[in-house]
């Protein structure tokens, strides 16, 4: 695993060959922060949510690219004490590691986050029910944005919510905001 850009751009982690995690390929992170950084700005230091982190390798990016303090929610032990070694390294102090499951955390968390990005097992049942399980929750800011990866078998287009997708390679990329207008009008 390896950090693409900001602060700790370079930096290699070594992922044990016994995880069970599907660590976003390099490709589509670089891509997929490349279309963040038109829909955020990282020199405000905003407030980021990774649920299932897995190897940890989104918060990383998260935290190298200038985020002011990011959650990073994995349940599996594993994966969770990973996440924690790869932040001593770094020795920062600006990610609250989380080891919990993800729905329990959606349901008992009061913080607000500029951004969520959510990377499930592909074959995850609840899946397609995480838009609207983070949608209908308080946990994006107003004009947050939240992406989903999932399998080439999921389309989100047709929710209220959805703002495009991306596809790099098996990797897809939904993106969702919710519009903050329809109250006003």
């Amino acid at each position: 695993m390896r950090v693409i850009t900001g602060i700790y751009k370079g930096r290699h982690f070594e992922i044990p060959r016994s995880f069970k995690a599907r660590p976003t390929t390099d490709f589509a992170k670089e891509n997929l922060f490349n279309v963040l950084n038109g829909y955020l700005d990282f020199e405000e230091g905003p407030i980021a949510l990774d649920l299932f982190a897995g190897t940890g390798s989104i918060t990383i990016e998260l935290l190298s690219r200038g985020c002011s303090k990011v959650f990073s929610v994995e349940k599996d032990p594993q994966h969770f004490g990973f996440i924690i070694q790869v932040l001593k390294t770094l020795k920062d102090e600006h990610c609250i590691p989380v080891r919990n499951d993800v729905f329990r955390f959606i349901q008992k968390c009061k913080e607000q986050f500029d951004f969520i990005f959510a990377d499930p097992p592909y074959a995850l049942k609840e899946l397609e029910q995480l838009p609207d399980l983070i949608m209908d929750s308080n946990l994006l800011c107003p004009n947050g944005l939240f992406v989903l990866e999932h399998g080439k078998n999921n389309d989100f287009s047709e929710h209220p919510c959805f703002l495009e997708h991306r596809s790099y390679g098996s990797v897809n990329f939904s993106f969702f905001r919710k519009d903050t207008n329809q109250n006003n009008e």
